[in-house]
């Protein structure tokens, strides 16, 4: 509407400065002025019920939930989680639609050109918002203006976990068998450019060892990898990999956070092993496209809120190993635009490259 209103104030003062060429006298002039900014007016008026009444009659038809991974990780799980609770407070049913591939490229672009009517719902990440864009010279969205954020969801903790099989019971355990078997350890991530991936080019890094990364669709794929004895072991988040952790077809060794994860308070983190400054952590938000009304991002933020507020979701969240992590559209606009920075500077350090 803003556009609309700057495009017709520039077309009445050419309009004017028209007139006063063609020498029109003043009386007829300033009538056909009022007259014209009268029906801009109107017209003006008109845009702004009909945005304020498309956002009354929202939602008018189920939601799509865009999760860019395969079913059964941990943007899946939380997008599933909060599908129900969203339908619940909104009136209408909220689909997962589960769209893996090109570490979240391919479920990025479809809800960045989706309708801006708020009923495409997208679950972005760190890897969609800020680490896709230092490692792709060309994406077919922008983290920035083809987003408009809602909320942040929930910070996770990432870990690192081994097969069963794998003589390894700590970090430097695994520095040590890393070191004497150069590029004989393989090591599964949910994609190429992912939290996860970062976690395995770092400790490379850190550790001074040489371990293969192999990227798969998503967590699901990534943990099969590793109970099938695919890969020798895998950074994945603590919510994807809990259960298989707690079921003991996975060794837990570490976390990547630079604090010990609540779910979890007896694993140390990697930093503390011995690799002081390591950190690797993954965070799931709320988006829609750009374009969305004012007024339903307002309402889909109060929505999400109101779960993440919620004692019960809280403590779901901590039982998944992640943490309730609200914040303000402005915020996440904020986050999203460091993180950027900062990413481009720890991937050129790193090396990190995209597969």
């Amino acid at each position: 509407m803003m556009n609309f209103i700057l495009r017709y104030r520039s077309w009445l003062l050419d309009w004017s400065y028209s007139c006063r060429r063609l020498s029109l006298p003043d009386q007829r002039r300033h009538s056909a002025f009022l007259n014209l900014t009268a029906l801009g007016l109107f017209l003006t008026a008109g845009l702004g019920t009909s945005s304020l009444a498309s956002a009354q009659n929202f939602p008018s038809k189920p939601l799509r939930y865009i999760i860019p991974s395969t079913p059964g990780g941990g943007q899946d799980l939380v997008g599933r989680a909060l599908a129900p609770r969203l339908s619940e407070l909104l009136g209408q049913p909220v689909i997962v639609d589960n769209r893996p591939g090109g570490s979240t490229i391919i479920g990025a672009d479809q809800a960045a050109h989706a309708p801006a009517d708020g009923h495409t719902l997208f679950m972005g990440s760190n890897t969609t918002l800020s680490m896709n864009p230092n490692l792709h010279a060309k994406l077919p969205y922008d983290p920035i203006k083809d987003f408009a954020p809602i909320s942040r969801i929930v910070i996770l903790a990432n870990m690192l976990a081994v097969h069963p099989s794998m003589p390894v019971r700590s970090v430097r355990d695994l520095a040590a068998f890393a070191s004497a078997h150069p590029n004989q350890l393989n090591y599964s991530s949910s994609g190429t450019g992912t939290p996860a991936h970062l976690a395995g080019v770092m400790f490379n890094e850190t550790a001074r060892v040489s371990m293969t990364h192999v990227p798969y669709k998503g967590s699901s794929p990534a943990l099969t990898a590793v109970v099938s004895g695919e890969t020798q072991l895998v950074f994945c988040t603590l919510t994807s990999g809990l259960q298989l952790i707690r079921g003991h077809r996975l060794r837990a060794i570490a976390v990547t956070s630079a604090q010990r994860a609540i779910s979890l308070p007896d694993l140390p983190t990697i930093a503390e092993s011995g690799y002081p400054g390591y950190e690797v952590i993954t965070w799931y938000a709320a988006m829609v496209p750009a374009g969305t009304p004012p007024a339903i991002i307002n309402r889909l933020h109060s929505e999400f809120l109101h779960i993440l507020h919620s004692v019960e979701f809280k403590h779901w969240l901590i039982s998944q190993g992640g943490q309730s992590a609200p914040s303000s559209p402005e915020e996440l606009t904020a986050q999203i635009k460091k993180e950027l920075l900062v990413y481009a500077l720890i991937i050129k350090k790193s090396g990190m490259k995209a597969d």
